[in-house]
């Protein structure tokens, strides 16, 4: 499998557990970076508190075989 592929599938799995997690549509992946054998993939969510828009940073770790290690939210 080739790196860019591998980026791409860590990509979509972090997305695909965020959107489970936060339960939402929206998703943006700002940065796709490996660290030794890991995809570390981070975004922004947006979420509702109290009326008003926030946005909250997440954090997901993917290893090389697609399995997610660990995932991090943040509010901004």
């Amino acid at each position: 499998m080739s790196t860019n592929a591998s980026q791409t599938i860590a990509a979509q799995v972090a997305v695909d557990v965020v959107k489970k997690r936060k339960n939402i549509e929206k998703v943006d992946v700002t940065i796709v970076e490996r660290i030794q054998q890991d995809w570390i993939i981070r975004g922004t969510v947006p979420i509702d508190m109290e009326g008003h828009s926030w946005a909250e940073r997440f954090e997901v770790v993917v290893d090389p075989k697609g399995r997610v290690k660990s995932v991090d939210f943040a509010l901004l």
